[in-house]
């Protein structure tokens, strides 16, 4: 219907607007497809349209070619770089900041999540106790890619988006594994480490293509105080601010 056909465009269009990352937009296509795929059917039961459906199906075969070798992340890193133009001309390393960057930003995106997982499990191993680590994020971006790719079950969780209402504060926390943006690398050290018996800067992603380069890992071990009573008073805090409900 209209509906259907102007929400799309009013949809897209707020997208570009707010200048949205591309896959945002992912879950407007099914309905589409579905729709679509019933109409095109419908004008493709006449004869000639038994001539047309295969020469269709191949013609969309042929069409995504090009775009599988601009569009997908099928290459390494160091072929990005080193064929800037290729990609440039597409708008394709122009990020949401409206910066041009060395990668594709869902590309870079991803780049340090299984690094990040699995520096996150070596440290949790070596925990004491590590069934009453808390492993916090700056982002959902971060937590996400931890529960995901962690061989540890871990369940990572933030201040950010609705991984704040997945605090688990029935157990009871006595480690923290911090994960924070690079720019934080002092400041955390100097506000949380009087807090717990010991503070390590233990590690951080160190692959320079990764837009996560740079963010650092912290262990926090033995506090000194209840880390249940303090996460749930920032969890409250953070809900006030944002105007969620407790």
């Amino acid at each position: 219907s209209s509906d259907l056909f102007y929400s799309f465009f009013i949809t897209l269009g707020i997208f570009l607007f707010l200048r949205a990352k591309d896959y945002y937009a992912i879950g407007l296509y099914p309905i589409y497809f579905a729709f679509g795929a019933v109409y095109i059917s419908s004008l493709l039961e006449n004869k000639t349209g038994q001539i047309l459906k295969p020469i269709l199906i191949a013609l969309t075969a042929i069409l995504f070619l090009p775009v599988y070798n601009i569009a997908f992340p099928n290459r390494n890193p160091a072929y990005f770089v080193n064929h800037p133009d290729k990609y440039r001309k597409y708008g394709m390393l122009t990020w949401e900041d409206g910066k041009e960057h060395p990668l594709p930003q869902d590309f870079a995106d991803m780049l340090g999540w299984q690094e990040l997982a699995r520096k996150v499990d070596s440290l949790y191993d070596q925990i004491p106790r590590s069934e009453n680590t808390l492993v916090l994020c700056d982002n959902y971006g971060q937590a996400g890619a931890i529960n995901y790719y962690s061989k540890r079950g871990i369940k990572a969780v933030s201040f950010n988006a609705d991984y704040i209402n997945w605090f688990d504060l029935n157990k009871p926390y006595r480690n923290v594994i911090r994960i924070k943006d690079r720019w934080e690398r002092e400041r955390e050290l100097a506000i949380t480490s009087p807090f717990f018996g010991k503070s390590i800067l233990a590690d951080s992603i160190t692959n320079s293509y990764a837009r996560e380069y740079g963010t650092v890992i912290f262990t926090f071990i033995h506090a000194k105080i209840n880390i249940n009573e303090r996460i749930s008073k920032e969890i409250a805090s953070e809900k006030t601010a944002k105007k969620l409900p407790l």
